[in-house]
């Protein structure tokens, strides 16, 4: 099932067919750009790449507060939504800020976000809910992986990619799930 949580991940990997800058992803990381990739960037198209993923992580933002505010999630369930929550927030933050110091506008909240909170009937359907969010950004993460040519700033959107799997992985377990599907992800 794709969500549109989904698609504003994918978007942020490639806006106009435009990868992932380096200096996007060493920014997205928390570091310092590196001269080489500071001097390669476009910073048009980096604002643009960043804004897509601000997009995608203030829905994930909104996305776990109706989780958390369903009344569905309790003690230490209701704790881990909050946390990864937290980990959105955070990275809504550098992204937000990223786009400042590029000269740009960042991406605001939409008004209202349209979740399928009709099909959210138990807790473990919010977790599933947000196990496929997870799980889309782990996806497209693994596809923007190979695209860097700078191996630093691959290190940074893979550590970006590991922790989203780690938020699949706990997510799929709370729900009774094998943590770890298989060999491979894809």
């Amino acid at each position: 099932m794709l969500f549109e949580f989904d698609v504003a991940r994918r978007r942020f990997l490639g806006v106009g067919g435009v990868a992932l800058s380096g200096s996007a992803v060493a920014l997205l990381a928390g570091r310092e750009v590196l001269a080489a990739a500071e001097k390669s960037a476009n910073p048009a198209n980096d604002v643009a790449i960043l804004n897509s993923a601000l997009a995608a992580e203030l829905e994930a933002i909104e996305a776990y507060s109706v989780g958390a505010g369903s009344g569905l999630l309790k003690g230490p369930v209701l704790a881990l939504a909050s946390t990864f929550q937290g980990h959105h927030k955070q990275h809504a933050d550098v992204l937000a800020g990223t786009v400042k110091r590029l000269g740009g506008t960042p991406a605001a909240p939409k008004a209202k976000y349209t979740f399928p909170v009709e099909t959210l009937k138990t807790q473990n359907d919010v977790l599933r809910f947000a196990g496929n969010l997870e799980k889309g950004a782990v996806s497209a993460y693994l596809g923007a992986v190979p695209l860097f040519k700078d191996r630093e700033l691959a290190k940074a959107a893979a550590s970006i990619l590991g922790d989203e799997a780690m938020h699949w992985a706990v997510l799929r377990q709370a729900v009774g799930e094998e943590p770890v599907p298989a060999a491979f992800v894809s």
